[in-house]
């Protein structure tokens, strides 16, 4: 079994992040989500303390954490604001691809661009006709000579508005299906990349959720990811490294319902007593922490066994697809505890509820998780 307890390093991590979100997060969280405005500001102190890109190795500048403390930070940060959590990290999200097939010199050129400057960068997967269904990309690469012409859209792309780069995945021809899927890193500024609609979202309205256009985008060999073709592993790989941060998303948020249906409850008067006396709000809140205790368990277990270099696809999906769901129905459950005042936004539990059905849909489906994990279940 893997050790799950914080050493001397990671304790200190979690203090420094717990600080941050209780003194630069929680106080922005209503109004950012109120306005849907991005969390400039905050991100800006986040990358000067080194977290905003804390998988890039140490070779490239950055703090080189592994997948553990990845969900440490995920965890401390969601329990003041998974909007600010998802754009935080959504560099790692997009760096984790050319840490695991990038060449050298991509490597010391984007990694090198996330520490030195402050910036964003996104992957981009979806495409409105093709969000967990990877194999359904219809983004279009086209070999001419040594050059790559790329056509297509992406949508729902975190950060897409404000991405200095995306790391892409594009066919070279639909029907080949996973076989023809390749990875490109793609500037910005390069002529041909446009940025589309803002989504306008119901949650994590915060995080800038954007359509990405490529029109007749002219690519070199230097922006090739990998091998032609092995974009689908590629883009499996990196989601079974970056899935663990969704459980962890969950387990903060988790933690922030219970912590304010406990003060709740132990204040709330009905019929002459707390409303944490009456064993009916009781079980739903002792239900909430054996969801939250179990979801931190599969997130660690998964993230341990990925930093011990094995194979982690189940682990990692189980973590994605339990803790979403927890922390959906933990979530709703605290808009209950809450009554009336839960439906209203005096108190954080609504903006809960709204952030935590996304846990349940970007990343990968928890229908999809389930068909991950069932399809290993079955080939054993």
């Amino acid at each position: 079994m893997w050790d799950l307890r914080l050493n001397e390093e990671q304790t200190a991590l979690v203090d420094m992040i717990r600080r941050f979100t209780k003194e630069e997060v929680i106080p922005v969280a209503a109004e950012l989500d109120e306005k849907s405005e991005f969390p400039l500001d905050v991100c800006k102190k986040a990358w000067d303390l080194g977290f905003m890109n804390s998988k890039v190795p140490a070779e490239y500048g950055g703090l080189g954490l592994g997948v553990f403390e990845s969900v440490l930070i995920s965890e401390e940060l969601s329990y003041g604001c998974v909007g600010v959590a998802t754009t935080v990290l959504a560099n790692n999200l997009a760096a984790t691809p050319l840490v695991l097939a990038g060449t050298e010199a991509q490597k010391e050129k984007y990694l090198g661009q996330l520490v030195n400057e402050y910036c964003f960068a996104s992957y981009a997967t979806s495409e409105p006709g093709a969000g967990s269904d990877v194999v359904g990309i219809r983004t279009k690469y086209e070999k001419q000579g040594d050059d790559y012409l790329i056509n297509g859209s992406k949508a729902w792309i975190t950060n897409g508005g404000h991405a200095k780069w995306y790391l892409i995945f594009a066919t070279s021809d639909a029907k080949l299906r996973h076989k023809g899927l390749t990875a490109f890193v793609v500037p910005r500024d390069l002529e041909g990349v446009s940025v589309g609609k803002k989504e306008n979202k119901l949650g994590v309205r915060c995080s800038d959720t954007s359509t990405i256009h490529f029109d007749n985008v002219r690519l070199t060999k230097d922006h090739l990811v990998g091998e032609e073709g092995d974009g689908f592993k590629l883009a499996m790989r990196t989601f079974d490294r970056t899935r663990p941060d969704i459980g962890g998303f969950a387990s903060g948020l988790m933690r922030r319902a219970i912590d304010e249906c406990v003060a709740y409850a132990n204040e709330r008067k009905a019929f002459g007593v707390t409303i944490g006396q009456h064993q009916a709000i009781q079980f739903m809140i002792a239900d909430m922490g054996i969801k939250h205790e179990a979801t931190r368990l599969l997130t660690y277990t998964a993230a341990k066994i990925l930093d011990g270099g094995q194979q982690a696809s189940i682990y990692s999906s189980y973590a994605k697809a339990f803790g979403a769901d927890a922390a959906m129905q933990v979530a709703t459950d605290a808009v209950q505890v809450f009554g009336g005042y839960g439906y209203t936004k005096e108190y954080p539990v609504e903006k809960l509820m709204r952030d935590a059905k996304l846990l349940q849909i970007y990343e990968g489906t928890s229908q999809v998780q389930r068909m991950v994990i069932a399809r290993h279940m079955l080939s054993r």
